[in-house]
C-alpha cells in the first residue's frame, strides 16, 4: 500500500473545529480513499475584531489506488 499526503487549510468564522471539519469534509468530497487527517497548525486573522476567521492547517492522507 501506498499513501500520500496533502495540506488544506479550512477556514471558519465559527471555531478552529469547525474550520479543521471543513477541510477535512472538502477532503472527502474530493479524494477516494481519505485514511486519515492530522491538525498540524491553528491560526486566526484578526484584521476585523468583528469579523475573525479562524484557520485550521490540516494534512490529509489518503491511499493511492493500484
Amino acid at each position: 500500500m501506498v499513501f500520500k499526503k496533502i495540506t488544506l487549510i479550512g477556514t471558519s468564522s465559527e471555531s478552529f473545529d469547525d474550520a479543521a471539519d471543513n477541510a477535512i469534509d472538502r477532503a472527502e468530497e474530493t479524494l477516494q480513499n481519505v485514511q486519515w487527517a492530522e491538525v498540524d497548525e491553528l491560526g486566526v486573522e484578526v484584521a476585523t475584531a468583528d469579523n475573525r476567521e479562524y484557520q485550521a492547517e490540516v494534512t490529509v492522507a489518503f491511499k493511492l489506488e493500484d
